[in-house]
This record gives C-alpha cells, sequence and structure tokens, in this order.
C-alpha cells in the first residue's frame, strides 16, 4: 500500500472515529440537556404562582380548552394548580399582536378570579422596550396583581391616558394597550368557563 493510500486511510479512520465520538457524546447528554431544559421552561412559567401555593406539577398535564380564539388574544394552553388536591390557580398561556410582533404570555388567576402573576414568555418588541415588559424586575405587570374582572369597571381596562387605571410602558402606547387587552381576556375566559377550568361539577 503507497503511502499516498496509508494517508487517506488514516485520515479517513479519524474522521470516522471523530463521528462515532460525536454521536456518542450526543446522545449521552441529551437526556441531561432535555431535562435542564424541562427545568428552565418550568422556572419561567412557575413563577407566576406564589410560593407554597401548590404541591402539584401543573405543566405535567394540559387542560382541554374549549373557545380558545378570544377577542384581542389566543389561548394555546392551560394548566391547574392545585394543593392537597384542591385546585388553587389556573395558569393560561396566551398569544396576542404586540407592536413588534406577536407576544407570549402565562397568567395565573387564583379561584376568586383575581390575578396572581404573569410573565412574558416571548415578545419581538424593540431591545429597551422588550427589557421592560419582559424583565420581572422592571415590575410594570405587578399593577395588574389582584385584579379581577368583579373588581375592576370595564372602562378602567385601559391605560391613563385612555381614562383608565393603568400606567403604560415609556414609550410604549400600543404595546401596553395589547397587554390590558390579552389580560383581561384571560380574566373573562376564566369567568366564563370556571367549572371546567376548576374541575368542578356543574349543578
Amino acid at each position: 500500500m503507497s503511502a499516498r493510500w496509508r494517508s487517506a486511510a488514516c485520515l479517513s479512520l479519524l474522521a470516522l472515529l471523530a463521528v462515532v465520538t460525536t454521536l456518542a457524546w450526543q446522545r449521552f447528554t441529551a437526556k441531561p440537556i432535555a431535562q435542564a431544559q424541562r427545568q428552565w421552561h418550568e422556572q419561567q412559567w412557575l413563577t407566576v404562582l406564589p410560593p407554597g401555593s401548590y404541591d402539584n406539577q401543573p405543566l405535567q398535564t394540559a387542560l382541554a380548552l374549549a373557545d380558545t380564539s378570544l377577542r384581542h388574544s389566543r389561548l394555546l394552553a392551560g394548566y391547574r394548580a392545585t394543593l392537597a388536591g384542591s385546585p388553587t390557580a389556573i395558569l393560561l398561556h396566551n398569544r396576542f399582536q404586540g407592536y413588534g410582533g406577536a407576544i407570549e404570555m402565562v397568567i395565573a388567576i387564583n379561584t376568586q378570579g383575581r390575578l396572581v402573576g404573569m410573565r412574558v414568555l416571548e415578545q419581538q418588541e424593540s431591545p429597551g422596550l422588550g427589557d421592560q415588559l419582559a424583565d420581572p424586575a422592571r415590575q410594570w405587570l405587578d399593577q395588574f396583581i389582584g385584579r379581577a374582572q368583579k373588581n375592576t369597571p370595564e372602562q378602567a381596562w385601559a391605560i391613563k391616558r385612555d381614562q383608565g387605571a393603568f400606567d403604560q410602558l415609556a414609550g410604549a402606547t400600543v404595546t401596553s394597550r395589547a397587554v390590558i387587552a390579552a389580560i383581561q381576556d384571560a380574566l373573562r375566559y376564566f369567568d366564563d368557563h370556571r367549572p371546567a377550568l376548576l374541575g368542578e361539577a356543574r349543578p
């Protein structure tokens, strides 16, 4: 065998070993990576629930949702948090149009129909606006905590410049209006579908 063929054979063998090693490494690390991604996903979602308010794994089983096309948004999924077997909150995952593109949120509503937490999961707004909206430390969404359809008049579901009750994101009138409308959509949906969401039997 000539030196050229020996070199080619060695290179082919090395390439084969590299491919086998890469595939083996991917297979070995796939499960830990998937588990880490799942844990990160759960952490993002479950921060909207008050600590100690649930002892199940809410995201393990999605609820069957009906009538998911709402006035200003679309529901993508729903989940039930429970404590000692009793419902404590419903998580609603919705999507709606912001100024720069689609926005996805998870909204937590307790059994009395009050908002207990919200978080932006995905958004396509400009970097400055996106930071204001998605970063929990900015606390803009905190002004909605405790609100419900029953304790907030219809006309209050608007920014203050529209004679409503809520502050807007700085320089983001369109996005602020869209978020408020989507939050109200979620509250309406909860009120309209409460028995099914909480697993209660209808009278």
